[in-house]
């Protein structure tokens, strides 16, 4: 029995729900990276649903691989694209966004289209800066977007960041002459953070797939992605004994140590406990047992001296087992990486299984 990753669809669309109620606007799900490492295809089936006004991307390709799984609803590609990549956007029906007058030209001359204007408030990644929006009015009124955006950096701070980039925002929005255009600012974090919103759509992105966003919200994510995999071995240790590579754990006493089947080729962080970070639990019997030493390609070895199993027992490494629960959060503190980061990397060697669909 290899390693799996169990989607909880049923989860994805009750996240779903709760930001959509909490907002009070429609929902554009962002769907980019295989819908977070757990599988475009079912994911935006089960969110069609709720009737979405939008899925987003990042590329032209997963937008593609949308329309070639059937999805006919609009689909934003929110990262810049080149001039090359233009051609391909329109011939799949995408929604580019768009930021600069040189690329509402180059899309205008080729036909044209659905499109979205991207305003920089603040994160200095993409889109026309907001102290440089005005110069946009003239080929504006040409040629008018569809929708307009910005993205927050750090709406899950509550540092007053997110207040002034709404004030940006809407002030570029009226240099702009566009009142009546469709508007979407908030990101998971921001929804949480603001709740009931005038913007016209929402775009939540990991809180749908199960991650924390905002720490003590009144609102907070049903787990999504569970990553299991089998006991492989069991052996005594005695003291003084090492375990996995670069013996970065000895053996204090006797004791029993057990091999999971799935190591970081799995989507399980390599840097788990590493770095003077505290170390992560994984669910056997319902209840935490420590890992022990390094995570590896291929396994990883848990402290079992005071648990009852045997070979072929499942274990939970991400996910719920019981009443306990190890979130992506955990993980990713654990490792020195986002709950992003890993969510998107169980999109590796484990199959996926869903449930609720």
């Amino acid at each position: 029995m290899p390693a799996r990753v169990d989607i909880d669809l049923s989860a994805i669309v009750r996240n779903a729900r709760a930001l959509a109620a909490r907002s009070g606007a429609r929902l554009i799900p962002m769907v980019k990276a295989d819908a977070y490492g757990t599988g475009a295809g079912p994911v935006t089936r089960a969110l069609d649903a709720l009737d979405p006004l939008a899925f987003g991307v990042a590329t032209v390709r997963e937008g593609e691989e949308l329309r070639a799984l059937g999805v006919a609803r609009p689909v934003i590609v929110f990262t810049p694209l080149l001039d090359s990549e233009l051609g391909a956007a329109r011939s799949a029906r995408l929604t580019p966004a768009l930021g600069s007058a040189a690329a509402i030209t180059a899309w205008q001359r080729l036909g044209g289209g659905s499109w979205h204007l991207s305003i920089d408030t603040g994160m200095a990644r993409a889109g026309v800066p907001w102290r440089e929006a005005v110069a946009l009015r003239e080929i504006l009124a040409s040629a008018p977007p569809d929708g307009v955006f910005t993205h927050f950096h750090s709406a899950e701070l509550g540092d007053g960041s997110m207040e002034a980039q709404d004030q940006r925002f809407d002030a570029a929005v009226r240099e702009l002459g566009l009142p009546g255009v469709m508007r979407h600012t908030d990101n998971s974090a921001g929804v949480l953070r603001r709740g009931r919103t005038d913007r016209d759509a929402v775009r939540p992105g990991i809180f749908l797939y199960g991650g924390e966003t905002v720490s003590g919200a009144a609102v907070q994510p049903e787990a999504v992605a569970h990553l299991r995999a089998p006991i492989v071995d069991i052996r005594g240790c005695e003291s003084g004994d090492s375990v996995s590579y670069g013996a970065t754990f000895v053996a204090p006493c006797p004791m029993r140590v057990a091999t999971i089947g799935a190591g970081y080729a799995d989507g399980y962080p390599r840097n788990v406990g590493m770095h003077g970070r505290p170390g992560a639990s994984v669910l056997l019997q319902g209840g935490r047992v420590p890992i022990v030493g390094r995570v590896t390609m291929d396994m990883i070895m848990i402290d079992v001296t005071d648990v009852k199993c045997a070979i072929g027992d499942s274990v939970t490494l991400i996910g719920r087992d019981g009443g306990e629960l190890v979130t992506v959060a955990e993980v990713g503190a654990s490792a020195g990486i986002s709950p992003y980061e890993v969510l998107v990397g169980l999109n590796g060697r484990a199959e996926r299984f869903y449930d609720g669909n």
